[in-house]
């Protein structure tokens, strides 16, 4: 029996050797374990944040898209109203020059009248001078033309010396 001792002393040992070389081969098997797990989460990780990046800038993109969008509308609205204002302004501005235009027009007929009767008005003075004239002329004329024909009476039945006048002398 002696024999049968040494082996259990002997199993003992070895026993705990194995348990030791047993709890080192899980320590090992639990570390590549957790390694791979921290591995596959890092590329987990990883991937999750690639596609989060692709996300974020599609995101981005998108709601850049609709704030220029927004801002057109914006931007639409408000020159819209400017050019209402404009428009009301340039109606406002040409009722005004068509009201001034309008009375300049009067103002300028009126004037034209004005210079169109006092034209007439001088023109029908230098008529009335020019027939006062003609007539004035005509009077002093028919008056030469007895003061001739009385002299020429006077001279052809009178005798001036002597000589009788014939018509035909005068040529």
């Amino acid at each position: 029996m002696p024999d049968k001792r040494r082996p259990r002393e002997a199993a003992p040992a070895m026993a705990a050797e194995d348990g030791l070389l047993l709890l080192q081969s899980q320590a090992l098997a639990e570390e590549e374990a957790a390694k791979t797990k921290g591995e596959m989460l890092a590329r987990f990780l990883k991937d999750k944040l690639a596609k989060e990046e692709r996300s974020s800038a599609l995101n981005l993109h998108k709601l850049s898209a609709q704030w220029r969008a927004v801002l057109r509308e914006t931007k639409d609205k408000e020159l819209r109203q400017d050019i209402e204002i404009l428009s009301q302004t340039f109606a406002r501005v040409m009722d005004c020059k068509d009201g001034s235009l309008a009375t300049d027009l009067e103002e300028a007929e009126e004037q034209h009248a004005q210079a169109l009767r006092s034209h007439l008005h001088n023109i029908d003075r230098l008529l009335q001078l020019q027939r006062c004239r003609l007539t004035c002329l005509e009077e002093g004329y028919g008056a030469q033309l007895e003061a001739l024909k009385t002299e020429f009476e006077a001279e052809r039945y009178g005798g001036g010396e002597g000589q009788q006048w014939h018509p035909l002398a005068v040529l």
